[in-house]
């Protein structure tokens, strides 16, 4: 999720993140609870193949989901330690100045606010994670008893053995987001070009 802020933050204004305020709303974007493997067409497994990311886009009222899927050489496990290294985020992603867990645990996901410095910048929003190994999956959305400098965000990791891709996991990665002060079209031909691709390749490169 992080890259995708960082490239579509121009386009909003941020406002003062105060974790001792609830957030506005209690979310106006698509909740996830039991994400499913997309399935896939020729091309779109041809392109997993190669070692090239696929990238979708769903449209909705007010805003948008995109969803990016990547072959990863490692397996599951690996691929979710990667995942919930949260103290890890600031030295693999650009811009991210800072990240802080205050609430939940590693078994049933972490609660953890975000810093980003952008532009001269700061935005802080706060994610409440919900994980479940068992379904090989991850879910979010904002800690809504906190106020985000983003107007919302849901989304979800979703991680398998890869078919027809021996010694490869499937690592799938989707989020609706929302900024304050938006503009939808920018932000999907964005979404589509660039951040979602972004959002998994670090990643890879860590697991693998």
């Amino acid at each position: 999720m992080n890259f995708l802020l960082f490239t579509l933050l121009s386009l909003g204004t941020a406002t003062a993140a105060d974790p001792n305020s609830p957030h506005p709303h209690k979310g106006v974007s698509e909740r996830f609870h039991n994400p499913k493997p997309t399935n896939l067409n020729a091309t779109e497994k041809a392109q997993l193949l190669r070692g090239e990311a696929v990238r979708r886009q769903v449209r909705s009222d007010g805003g948008g989901r995109g969803i990016a899927i990547m072959d990863i050489a490692a397996p599951p496990e690996k691929i979710w330690e990667v995942i919930v290294d949260y103290k890890g985020y600031p030295n693999w992603i650009d811009d991210l100045e800072s990240t802080k867990i205050y609430g939940g645990d590693k078994a049933a996901g972490y609660k953890v606010q975000f810093e980003l410095s952008v532009f001269g910048m700061e935005v802080i929003y706060f994610i409440d994670h919900d994980f479940s190994p068992a379904k090989g999956a991850m879910t979010w959305q904002l800690d809504y008893s906190r106020e985000s400098d983003i107007d919302d965000s849901t989304g979800y990791w979703l991680v398998y053995p890869a078919p027809d891709h021996p010694g490869h996991s499937r690592l799938e990665y989707s989020v609706d987001l929302r900024l304050k002060g938006w503009i939808p079209g920018i932000v999907e031909n964005m979404l589509a070009k660039k951040g979602l691709t972004l959002a998994t390749s670090w990643v890879k490169k860590q697991s693998e």
